[in-house]
């Protein structure tokens, strides 16, 4: 009703000036969508674990950490070992033992068992021997690589870096944001 009683003239008028602010919007979009991606974070993923392996210090610190935990077990196999000895002589003797040569076996076992427990937990257990070796040898090597994705972060703009080798699911990844050989490269690692 409103456009039948507008003369042609504003007919033509009002479409331009509706084609005006159509152009208007469309650039209006047009910045906004490039401001935002402009302003899009810049992220990079890598494999710690990859780089780790192919780091010959982390190689020779890890085979290092395996031959002490290696000895540190044969250490508690021996005295496992021997307490089953006792056990198995204590099973055998007990019938002819008297109540207070029996009562000592078992205090005896009882010591042994508990040593033997007690050498684990110090060697393997939470913040054991074991776990403070570990600190001593691959935390350093650990840092290098840090340092070295710190650095490349900075350099390259990354707001942030995934680490997709442990805790963090990465379903998709594109292949060009694998970043793992520009670290080793750092590193001056092939």
């Amino acid at each position: 009703m409103v456009l039948e009683q507008l003369s042609s003239k504003q007919c033509i008028l009002l479409y331009k000036s509706s084609f005006n602010m159509k152009k208007i919007l469309l650039l209006a979009a047009f910045i906004f969508a490039f401001a935002a991606f402009s302003n899009a974070q810049r992220y990079a993923i890598i494999d710690t674990k990859y780089i780790l392996d192919k780091m010959p210090d982390y190689k020779a610190a890890q085979k290092q950490l395996d031959d002490v935990a290696a000895t540190w077990q044969k250490e508690i196999d021996v005295m496992q070992t021997e307490l089953d000895r006792m056990y198995k002589d204590f099973d055998a003797e007990q019938v002819m033992l008297s109540e207070d040569l029996k009562q000592k076996r078992q205090d005896q076992l009882f010591t042994k068992e508990k040593t033997l427990r007690d050498l684990q937990r110090k060697r393997f257990g939470f913040e054991g021997d074991l776990f403070k070796k570990r600190q001593d040898l691959i935390k350093p090597v650990q840092d290098k690589v840090y340092n070295v994705v710190q650095k490349l972060a900075v350099q390259r703009g990354y707001d942030f870096i995934l680490d997709k080798s442990e805790g963090i699911t990465v379903i998709f990844a594109d292949p060009k944001l694998e970043k793992s050989d520009d670290v080793l490269r750092e590193l001056g690692i092939k």
